[in-house]
């Protein structure tokens, strides 16, 4: 599946063809890459690719998909347009809620952390779940202020396209 990543004012086009491990064959544009990608504990990507070394750390802005990008020397806005961005940008929305109050996730994924409890008095754009799909971490925020009703999820859960995380109030 393939994705837009925007890197400034530029778009580029990225499937993942294949994947051993941290190795991957990726298309970029049009040109097959092999590249060795390792995720480390502090963020920092670093990236092995025709015997070239970088390292890159991604630091989440206020906005799901959005991330200040930062190498040795430079600094890059940096935003990923998935399928479920696209659908956001599509519809100008914020987030995915239904009628019910409902946050639900877009596609399959698991859930790396939730940020709130049943009970708790919640703020409009206050993060509420983390999850994990297709190598992304996606910030899910409370779209309006309100109380948790019920949280039908937990750290660690696997989950499916559209299951409901997280009802409000």
């Amino acid at each position: 599946m393939a994705i837009e990543i925007k890197v400034g004012d530029r778009i580029a086009w990225v499937d993942l063809r294949g994947q051993d491990g941290n190795l991957l064959e990726i298309e970029v544009d049009g040109k097959i890459l092999k590249v060795d990608v390792m995720h480390t504990a502090d963020g920092t990507f670093s990236i092995l690719e025709s015997g070239h070394s970088y390292n890159i750390e991604l630091v989440p802005r206020d906005q799901p998909k959005k991330y200040t990008a930062y190498t040795l020397y430079h600094e890059f806005e940096v935003e990923i347009i998935d399928a479920e961005a696209r659908y956001l940008i599509d519809r100008g929305a914020k987030g995915f809620v239904s009628a019910e109050k409902n946050i639900s996730s877009a596609m399959p994924g698991k859930v790396v952390k939730v940020l709130v409890s049943e009970g708790e008095s919640v703020t409009e754009g206050q993060p509420a779940v983390i999850i994990s799909a297709m190598k992304m971490e996606s910030e899910y925020k409370i779209p309006l202020n309100g109380k948790v009703k019920k949280v039908n999820v937990k750290d660690g859960d696997t989950i499916e396209g559209n299951q409901i995380l997280i009802e409000l109030e």
